[in-house]
């Protein structure tokens, strides 16, 4: 669907993350031979490990993760590192009329306990990703989305008892926040900011101390299930396994099963990250708060200051994933975040990455069992916030996987994960789907549009 340059897993991702990380503490191998396992994970990002560790830990399962690139080479080791709720691109008001305030409850506190979980992992697994500060702050990008935030802060109260500070224009100073184009802001207390590759690595050693084989540079071509198991092909080599899990996100292969195609809709993201700022050049800009922050436009921008003193800025936007696009997209970034911190147009970028984050049409994530297929099972869908909910889903979903082996049904265990419903429904297909890209085109020309309004 994008250019090919986006999936050329030989080219590393030229990350802050991947300069500034450890390396893995183990040396995974590429899959060989044939080999049979209970659970066949396909994807070693946040969901697959998560799910990985817990099978593994757990319930004692001969667990295989199948990785086509390097472990950490996808989203989950080249994003923000914004461990906070999100995973939908549904707002609040949409989701109650879509719904109804039972599962939207539901779904809320879902988002909350995966922050939680994240937090809990790092200190349960000894994971130092350099976490920070818990708080998250919306900036009002026009002077007419601070009412709007307003509004959100008392639904957040009203419905889901979730204390939030609106802050007028002259109130982000006390914050350590400044710029020309923030008009007041909303703060919570929910997120917190954490170095993604040190985390995907520390969980992916975790999983394999746990007895999780993963396997590097093993990318599944194909998939059937045949006389009750799955089988998975792979370059010059067959695995077998009674369920499996699919756990791409917006790295998938619509030509792996016809459950899954037209499913997914991947889109771009871009991140630069400058040299280290002194203090005085902080205090030029009037930004010194780390926590982790985004503006409210619809193609949104978000930004934290990181614990070494290098300013992390991303956006989403772009639709050509070739090395030239996505080298004037960056170029485009770059303009905004100058236009955004003036006071730093001169501070050199040191480094800049693309990546990709995964939509689908009903704007929700999908953690569950594929219908009409029995021990299968996807995750995907985190819209760009997937640390937290990725993670936990993947956790979350591997009760699931593991109560399918009690004998019952795939349909039968959709209660074990004990995830929300909201999250459990497949998401139906995109219509047209190979014009996918098409509508992601018209999309951003409708959210431009609509940022650029008063």
């Amino acid at each position: 669907m994008h250019h090919p340059d986006l999936h050329d897993r030989a080219r590393p991702a030229g990350s802050w993350w991947e300069a500034s990380a450890p390396p893995l503490r183990f040396m995974p191998e590429q899959f060989s031979g044939s080999q049979h396992f209970d659970v066949a994970i396909i994807g070693a990002g946040y969901a697959g490990l998560n799910a990985a560790l817990v099978l593994a830990r757990d319930h004692g399962m001969k667990v295989a993760v199948f990785e086509a690139g390097a472990v950490g080479w996808g989203a989950s080791g080249r994003n923000g590192g914004f461990c906070c709720p999100g995973s939908a691109k549904l707002s609040w008001e949409r989701m109650l009329a879509r719904h109804g305030e039972e599962a939207t409850r539901a779904f809320h506190s879902a988002q909350r306990a995966a922050v939680d979980h994240v937090g809990e992992l790092l200190g349960s697994c000894n994971i130092d990703a350099d976490p920070v500060e818990r708080g998250e702050l919306l900036l009002a990008h026009r002077p007419s989305r601070l009412a709007e935030l307003q509004q959100e802060s008392e639904l957040l109260l009203r419905l889901f008892g979730e204390t939030t500070t609106v802050l007028p224009p002259e109130g982000l100073a006390e914050t350590g926040v400044r710029g020309p184009m923030f008009h007041g802001g909303l703060l919570g207390t929910s997120t917190f900011g954490l170095h993604p590759l040190k985390y995907l690595r520390g969980l992916a050693f975790a999983a394999h101390a746990a007895g999780a084989m993963i396997f590097a540079n093993s990318p599944v071509t194909g998939w059937k299930r045949t006389a009750g198991n799955h089988v998975l092909t792979l370059p010059g080599a067959r695995a077998t396994a009674r369920a499996i899990l699919v756990a791409t996100n917006g790295y998938g292969d619509d030509a792996l099963s016809p459950a899954l195609s037209g499913r997914f809709l991947p889109a771009l993201s871009r991140i630069l990250v400058t040299r280290p700022l002194a203090q005085d050049e902080l205090l030029a800009q009037g930004w010194t708060s780390t926590i982790p922050s985004a503006d409210t436009r619809r193609l949104l921008h978000y930004f934290r200051l990181l614990p070494d003193g290098r300013f992390l800025f991303g956006g989403r936007g772009g639709l050509d994933g070739s090395q030239g696009g996505v080298r004037r997209s960056l170029a485009g970034l770059r303009a905004m975040f100058e236009a955004m911190f003036p006071a730093w147009s001169k501070v050199e970028t040191e480094y800049s990455w693309s990546g990709l984050v995964c939509l689908t049409r009903p704007l929700t994530p999908f953690a569950g069992s594929l219908e009409g297929i029995e021990g299968a099972y996807a995750a995907f869908g985190w819209h760009g916030n997937g640390v937290a909910m990725a993670s936990y889903a993947g956790n979350r979903i591997a009760g699931q996987i593991a109560f399918g082996f009690s004998g019952r049904s795939s349909r039968a265990s959709v209660g074990a994960s004990g995830l929300p419903a909201i999250m459990q429904q497949v998401p139906a297909a995109f219509p047209l789907a190979r014009f996918r890209l098409f509508w992601l085109r018209a999309a951003y020309a409708w959210y431009a549009i609509s940022d650029a309004r008063p």
